[in-house]
C-alpha cells in the first residue's frame, strides 16, 4: 500500500458521533475515540472533510428525545449532550436501546490511504464522496467502488451533500416517468431539495407545483423561476393549488410533512382539478390514478385523510435506498454521474454554518439545525481543528 499518508504516520484514533438510547428513558450524543481502520485491498480510507446534516441525519440523532430538555456536560473536546425520552416515544425507540449508533448519512473528503487494488490506488490523494453512514467522524473506511471522485477543482464542501438530497430529487421525477405521471407536486418546496428539484424540472421541462408555508419561501422559489408556487399561509391555497394542477396535470406528489391533512388536500384538489377537465360524469370519481408518497415527517401528528376524491388513489411511502435497489446499479450510476457533472450548479448546496464534531453538539447549534427550518442547513467539517 502507498499513500499520501504512510501506514506509519496514520492517526491511531479519531473521534466519531455517536448517539445512543438507553433504557432509562434517556438521549446521549457523545464523541467516541475509535481506532482509525487500515484499509483492505479494495478499500480507501478517507479523512473526512465535509459532512451534512441533513433531517434524515436528526431523525437518527435525536431519536424521540424531547430536545428542549437538552443538557451539556463533558468536556470541550468531548462533549456530551443528554435529552429525555418521553414515555409515549420510547415504544418506537425499542429496536436501538442501549446501541451507541453512528450517524451521518454522506459527506466526502480526501482519500489518504488505499488498499492494493488499482480502483483504490486510482483515489490516492483524491477528493471522494459516499453515501455509507457513519459519516460524522474524522476516519471513514469505505470500498473503492462506492466512492465518487469529485470533479477536479471541486471541494469536499461541494460534493459533501451530492447524495441524499440530489438523488433524491432525480429519483421524484425518475419515478414520475416509470408511473406514467407527467407532472409533479413537491411539498416543503423552499428546502434546498426543493430548490434542487426545481432546477432538475426547469433543465427536464417537466411541470413543478411547489407548496410552500410562507410568503417569503413563496418569492425564493419564484426568484429561482418557479412558475406554480402554493402558498399553504393565504386563504386562496386550495384554490391556487387546483388551478395549478389544472394547468399542469399532475397526478403525484412527494410530502416531506407527512402527518397532518396536507396529503389529503393535495388528493382532493388533484380530483377536482381532473374532473374540471373530465368529459363525462362518473360515480366513482375521476379513474385516474392520483398518488401522494410521503418521504419525510416534518409534521409529526398523525396522517389524515379525507376521502372526497373517488377510488383510484394511493398513499404510501417513498424512501431513497429502496428507490436506487428497484432500478438498479445501472440507472443508479447514471443519476449519480449525472450529480456529478451539473455538481456546481443544479445540484449546488448552501450552507449556514460550518461547525468541528465538538461544535456540533452544543447547544446552540444543535437548536439551529434541529429546527429543520428553510435556509438553516449546517455542514460538519470533522477535521476542523486537526493539525494539517
Amino acid at each position: 500500500m502507498t499513500s499520501p499518508t504512510t501506514a506509519a504516520s496514520l492517526p491511531r484514533s479519531g473521534l466519531q458521533l455517536r448517539t445512543l438510547i438507553t433504557a432509562s428513558g434517556e438521549l446521549e450524543l457523545s464523541l467516541a475515540d475509535v481506532a482509525v481502520p487500515m484499509p483492505g485491498p479494495d478499500e480507501v480510507l478517507i479523512e473526512v472533510q465535509a459532512t451534512p446534516i441533513n433531517p434524515s441525519d436528526i431523525g437518527l440523532l435525536f431519536g424521540a428525545a424531547d430536545m428542549a430538555s437538552a443538557k451539556l456536560s463533558g468536556s470541550a473536546s468531548h462533549p456530551v449532550i443528554t435529552a429525555a425520552v418521553p414515555e409515549r416515544g420510547m415504544k418506537a425507540m425499542a429496536g436501538r436501546l442501549g446501541q451507541p449508533l453512528a450517524a451521518g448519512n454522506e459527506g466526502a473528503g480526501r482519500v489518504i490511504a488505499a488498499g492494493s487494488s488499482p480502483a483504490a490506488q486510482a483515489l490516492l490523494g483524491k477528493t471522494v464522496a459516499v453515501i455509507g453512514g457513519a459519516m460524522y467522524a474524522q476516519y471513514r473506511c469505505m470500498p473503492a467502488d462506492q466512492c465518487l471522485l469529485l470533479p477536479e477543482g471541486a471541494s469536499a464542501a461541494d460534493g459533501a451533500s451530492c447524495f441524499v438530497n440530489p438523488l433524491t430529487s432525480l429519483g421524484m421525477v425518475e419515478t414520475m416517468r416509470r408511473e406514467g405521471h407527467k407532472a409533479l407536486v413537491h411539498t416543503a418546496a423552499a428546502s434546498n431539495l426543493g430548490q434542487m428539484l426545481n432546477k432538475i424540472c426547469q433543465k427536464d421541462g417537466v411541470a413543478l407545483v411547489n407548496i410552500v408555508r410562507k410568503p417569503e419561501q413563496a418569492a425564493l422559489l419564484r426568484g429561482l423561476g418557479a412558475t406554480y408556487v402554493c402558498d399553504q399561509s393565504q386563504p386562496s391555497f386550495l384554490e391556487d393549488l387546483t388551478q395549478a394542477l389544472v394547468e399542469t396535470g399532475a397526478t403525484l406528489a412527494f410530502d416531506a410533512t407527512g402527518g397532518g391533512t396536507l396529503a389529503g388536500q393535495i388528493l382532493s384538489c388533484m380530483e377536482v382539478a381532473l374532473n374540471r377537465t373530465a368529459k363525462e360524469y362518473s360515480r366513482y370519481g375521476s379513474p385516474i390514478h392520483k398518488q401522494v408518497y410521503l418521504y419525510g415527517s416534518l409534521d409529526m401528528r398523525p396522517t389524515e385523510i379525507t376521502r372526497n376524491f373517488g377510488m383510484a388513489w394511493g398513499v404510501g411511502g417513498w424512501l431513497l435506498f429502496p428507490f436506487l435497489h428497484k432500478v438498479g446499479p445501472a440507472a443508479t450510476a447514471a443519476l449519480k454521474q449525472r450529480v456529478a457533472a451539473e455538481l456546481k450548479t443544479t445540484f449546488a448546496s448552501h450552507y449556514t454554518r460550518e461547525v468541528s464534531l465538538a461544535e456540533a453538539l452544543q447547544p446552540e447549534v444543535i437548536a439551529l439545525y434541529g429546527a429543520r427550518a428553510t435556509g438553516t442547513k449546517v455542514l460538519i467539517n470533522p477535521s476542523k481543528g486537526l493539525a494539517a
